[in-house]
């Protein structure tokens, strides 16, 4: 349907449904990567491999939290950014070191798995800690170059009332379409298949075996849950919208209207709360990547239990009074 004039996007939306999306993330993540990365360091000594890869997706996470309070005060304020365009620019840029990182990092523990149950020969012993920091690095560099040149679009607009895009203003959305179809393909598509790849190899490996230890396939098929709600839930609609909402931004700047544009932008901004919500779901893989992760939770849980009945019951030690008929 072609116009000489699109109808213009609701933006009302954003502002009611992200500030509670981010408040609830910011509380979650923060105290779950928070017991998640002191449950790890204190036991530094004891660090594996594959701690070593959650030890960085603990810190991406860590790194996105410390932005969300900036978004919570640009989206109170009707999107008005008051903290300048290079601020504008570092928290899209954290935001990206999280997604691509945790992808990054999710995708090592996968690889790592699979050697470790499919070529348990080839890898014991070959693959050290040292390695595993080298990755790490690596996985760092690689997604920083992969989101750097997203700093250089503009993210900016406006004098007095500024709007800090998430991707960038309708004067680059072209080049930016295309720059965000090849990000997608490198991280996120490739990392995903990688991941995919690795967990059915496992999983045909793990029920073929005649003797194969029940407690290590329970723990693979428990991660490749929560992998598969990761990507299910954060990962793919966040990439598929967020590319479908671009050119949608391209065909009206074209000036070819459709009906379905304002349900694409309502869609890319539900994916995107729900792309933030890997901050506060992967400490999950604490628990099943650290052997005494879920040792350390329960007895975290049961001081949380024995401190609420303290607080409610302050004369629980008191010998107990017969109640009369009156009180009954």
């Amino acid at each position: 349907m072609n116009n000489t004039s699109c109808p213009r996007v609701s933006f009302v939306f954003t502002e009611r449904f992200l500030p509670p999306v981010y408040i609830l993330v910011f509380i979650v993540g923060l105290v779950a990567n928070g017991w998640g990365l002191k449950s790890l360091l204190q036991n530094w000594k004891k660090l594996k491999i594959v701690n070593v890869f959650v030890l960085n997706l603990g810190l991406a996470d860590i790194l996105y939290l410390t932005t969300l309070p900036f978004l919570m005060v640009y989206y109170f304020m009707k999107s008005e950014w008051i903290f300048g365009e290079a601020f504008c620019k570092i928290t899209r840029f954290s935001f990206n070191l999280n997604l691509y990182g945790s992808i990054g990092f999710l995708t090592c523990i996968s690889v790592y798995r699979y050697l470790a149950i499919v070529h348990p020969l080839r890898v014991m012993g070959r693959i050290t800690v040292t390695h595993s920091v080298t990755i790490s690095v690596m996985v760092w560099l690689l997604v920083g170059a992969q989101s750097l040149p997203d700093v250089f679009y503009a993210k900016t607009f406006g004098n007095e009332s500024k709007t800090c895009y998430e991707s960038t203003s309708d004067m680059f959305v072209e080049d930016y379409l295309k720059y965000s179809l090849g990000w997608t393909l490198t991280g996120f598509c490739i990392p995903f298949l990688l991941t995919l790849g690795c967990y059915g190899q496992m999983a045909v490996v793990l029920w073929t075996m005649k003797r194969s230890d029940k407690v290590l396939k329970q723990k693979c098929l428990k991660l490749l849950f929560i992998l598969i709600l990761l990507f299910s839930i954060c990962y793919i609609p966040y990439h598929v919208l967020k590319n479908l909402n671009l050119w949608s931004r391209v065909l009206t700047k074209r000036k070819m209207c459709h009906e379905w544009s304002n349900g694409v932008y309502i869609a890319h901004q539900i994916s995107r709360g729900l792309v933030c919500l890997n901050s506060a779901l992967n400490p999950l893989v604490y628990l099943h990547a650290n052997e005494e992760g879920p040792a350390q939770l329960r007895q975290l849980l049961q001081r949380a239990h024995q401190m609420v009945n303290r607080l409610c019951l302050p004369n629980s030690g008191s010998v107990p009074v017969a109640q009369t008929e009156d009180e009954v």
